[in-house]
């Protein structure tokens, strides 16, 4: 086994040679010139080529009788670890930095072709999920070494799957955070992290879903380049798919309903507030008749009825201490209603 970086497409059969498989691993996807001399080298269909160019395919296998055309995806490796690592998923998993544009999950489309003694696999940029790969390949001793092209192919595509594990493991932990602080804490701000949230789990499932469907077909359909003993571990690849879209409607179910606690706990707190002006207000009614009355200017000299006790020694005490009896009443008569201090309600209380 050798690893080596070639300068130009001519340098291929010289990498190729003495190999029983090939991997060769294109990082990136602006020469057009050399990725055509590569279909030329090896004898690959020009409608797969063009849909290796176009990064927007969905994941889907195409047989070519000679070859195969793989289309998979895999997030989006972050080189500089800016973004939020993820912690570890099943056994063969990857641990990295994904990115996120502007707070969105990025995916990352693999072109893949399998043929008799050669896998080449184009990538949009370098970063990728497969480094698991490259180490198994490099070890004396395993099965990718003894096994064919297409366990290689199988290895890929696994890796690739299986780096969704941690993200989604990272989402959820999102997803108890926000649970947390909407019941904790409900803020406005709350809906738009849990839009983001729903946001990249909705790119994960539109990611994962037709990756299924093409393990799907790789199982089923019988290509003499897929060795039944391959097809074994496809399925276990496809069981993979099937455990990430059960998190992943999992977590998509919690987040719309956190949305709707959200809008409960914001609802519950504004009622709590208006509860308080209203009771605050209700306490002030009766006292700002009582002090509106007192502050008609009517003069008593003029006639018996007009506010005699505006002459009265103690009459603003009075007037005083009768509000103060009042505002004190209605806050008994709310603690016994249960309004506040968490009194029991009383039997006309709602």
């Amino acid at each position: 086994m050798s690893r080596q970086r070639v300068a130009s497409v001519d340098e291929l059969p010289a990498v190729a040679e003495g190999h029983g498989v090939c991997w060769i691993d294109i990082a990136g996807l602006g020469d057009h010139e050399t990725i055509r001399k590569i279909g030329e080298r090896f004898n690959l269909h020009p409608l797969a080529l063009e849909d290796t160019l176009n990064v927007r395919q969905r994941p889907k296998v195409e047989d070519y009788d000679d070859h195969l055309f793989i289309v998979t995806r895999m997030p989006m490796n972050d080189p500089e670890g800016d973004a939020d690592p993820g912690s570890s998923g099943p056994p063969g998993s990857t641990q990295g930095a994904w990115s996120h544009h502007e707070g969105q999950l990025v995916t990352e489309q693999v072109a893949c072709f399998v043929g008799t003694g050669f896998v080449i696999t184009f990538q949009e940029r370098p970063g990728d999920v497969f480094e698991p790969v490259r180490t198994r390949i490099g070890k004396a001793s395993g099965r990718i070494r003894s096994r064919g092209a297409d366990y290689l192919a199988y290895a890929l595509i696994d890796a690739a799957i299986d780096s969704f594990f941690p993200l989604l493991e990272a989402y959820g932990e999102r997803v108890e955070d926000l649970e947390q602080e909407v019941v904790e804490r409900p803020e406005s701000g709350h809906i738009a992290h849990i839009h983001d949230l729903k946001h990249d789990l909705l790119t994960a499932r539109r990611t994962i879903w037709p990756q299924r469907e093409m393990l799907n077909t790789l199982v089923r359909e019988d290509s003499p380049l897929i060795a039944d003993e391959t097809r074994i571990f496809l399925r276990d690849c496809y069981d993979h798919t099937i455990q990430l879209m059960d998190m992943i409607e999992t977590y998509r179910e919690v987040a719309s309903g956190l949305v709707d606690i959200q809008l409960a706990s914001v609802s519950n707190r504004m009622n709590e507030v208006m509860k308080v002006l209203t009771m605050i207000a209700t306490i002030f009614i009766p006292l700002t008749f009582i002090a509106g009355v007192y502050g008609m200017n009517f003069n008593p000299d003029a006639g018996p009825w007009n506010m005699p006790e505006l002459g009265w020694r103690y009459g603003y005490p009075v007037a005083l201490t009768v509000m103060a009896v009042i505002g004190g009443l209605l806050l008994l008569w709310f603690r016994r209603k249960g309004w506040i201090g968490g009194g029991q309600r009383g039997r006309g209380g709602s």
